[in-house]
């Protein structure tokens, strides 16, 4: 196969990210095709038994296995890499086994994380539950409190983890800080962006070592495929994640890389748009609710962090009523437009009622220590038109008596 023009590095990585959304990273075949192909196999032939032999032995360029290479999976690598502006990517099966391969091919029996309380529930999961079983001390901490990520430092402090804005509570996470303690400390910092995105923030800009994504989110962002992907330095790439994912299996599939390939070319339009929707819906919740949580609001705790790392406020908001799952539960019910919805960062609003769908594996003490209340409702904000949203949530509203 042959590049396409212009498909250098030292070319490409000028281009803005907008641009590389569209075109980073596109390879194409002696067809010249203009969408990106899909390679549909799962192996590989060779002209002789050397030339397999020497791939192996990483001595000669070519793909060995679709577990290790395939063509449309490196060129979403290739394009994610120029967006984040990151050395080094990885994709996987989904946004939980990106996190997965991030840590667990980082961490060691005795070694020691930090992670934020606010967190997706898989995640609380895998750092309460699942790495201790293998030996790995873990601590959270209040992301928000840089003192508590200083204090929690030990000698064997391997990693700090976090996601900023938080799942679902959208806790802002001061990323330049935590990262100088981690490094401070001689410790890798990983930071999960999916609420964010590429288009709204880019945390390698301020000292991240590690991003992951759950890419079934905004870069699909239409509800079809689950990804995820770890972007790093070529190095730990290689040395660390690759080592750990191609004997476990975490691996994309050609065609979900695809469908995330071409997505991408839309990201930008999409979040930006969803992003002026939640504003506009944020503004007509807030006098309405005892309490409404949204980065791009100047009530949201942390506001000022939010714009200072961010773009924008983002797509997604946290909604606050005082009688409980209930009233929530009822809120949810009258709803004609949102659909209820675990999934998020889509193209339709979506909402969910966390403490009994994305947290109910989360112990009810952990949900609370995170501000996970029976009466908490996140709402992912899509492309519809902001006024059938409004009119969608003012009849909910009415209806669950608010």
């Amino acid at each position: 196969m042959k590049r396409t023009t212009g498909q250098d590095r030292s070319i490409t990585r000028h281009w803005r990210p907008a641009t590389q959304a569209v075109r980073g990273g596109t390879v194409r075949s002696e067809f010249g095709e203009t969408s990106e192909a899909i390679f549909l196999t799962s192996g590989f032939c060779y002209d002789d038994a050397e030339e397999a032999a020497a791939r192996f032995r990483g001595e000669r360029p070519g793909m060995t296995y679709s577990r290790l290479q395939n063509p449309t999976v490196q060129m979403l690598e290739e394009r994610l890499c120029l967006m984040e502006g990151a050395e080094a990517c990885r994709v996987q099966a989904t946004g939980m086994a990106a996190m997965s391969a991030a840590l667990m091919s980082t961490l060691s029996a005795g070694d020691h994380l930090i992670a934020a309380k606010a967190a997706f529930g898989s995640c609380r999961v895998l750092v309460d539950t699942i790495l201790p079983r293998f030996g790995v001390e873990t601590t959270v901490v209040d992301g928000a409190d840089v003192d508590a990520w200083a204090k929690a430092r030990r000698p064997n402090t391997k990693a700090v983890f976090f996601e900023t804005p938080a799942n679902p509570t959208l806790d802002v996470i001061d990323i330049r800080a935590v990262c100088d303690l981690a490094h401070d400390a001689g410790a890798l910092a990983i930071v999960d962006n999916a609420f964010a995105s590429p288009v709204l923030q880019r945390p390698m800009e301020f000292g991240a070592d590690v991003v992951a994504y759950s890419a079934t989110k905004h870069m699909d962002g239409q509800g079809r495929v689950l990804a995820g992907a770890v972007l790093g330095p070529e190095q730990w790439m290689n040395d660390t994640l690759l080592a750990f994912t191609r004997h476990t299996g975490p691996n994309l599939s050609p065609f979900n890389a695809w469908v995330v390939l071409k997505s991408l070319e839309t990201l930008d339009l999409r979040v930006r748009r969803a992003c002026e929707n939640a504003l506009a819906v944020a503004r007509f919740l807030e006098p309405r609710l005892p309490r409404l949580l949204y980065p791009g609001l100047a009530s949201h705790p942390q506001h000022a962090l939010a714009m200072r790392q961010m773009s924008a406020g983002g797509t997604i908001l946290a909604l606050f009523v005082d009688g409980g799952r209930a009233q929530a539960h009822a809120l949810l019910d009258a709803l004609e437009l949102i659909d209820i919805s675990n999934n998020l960062g889509d193209s339709r609003s979506l909402m969910t009622h966390p403490a009994s769908t994305t947290h109910a594996s989360v112990s009810a003490e952990a949900r609370e220590a995170m501000g996970i209340t029976e009466g908490m409702l996140r709402l992912s904000i899509g492309l519809e038109d902001p006024a059938d949203l409004i009119d969608d949530l003012d009849r909910a509203l009415g209806a669950a008596g608010l």
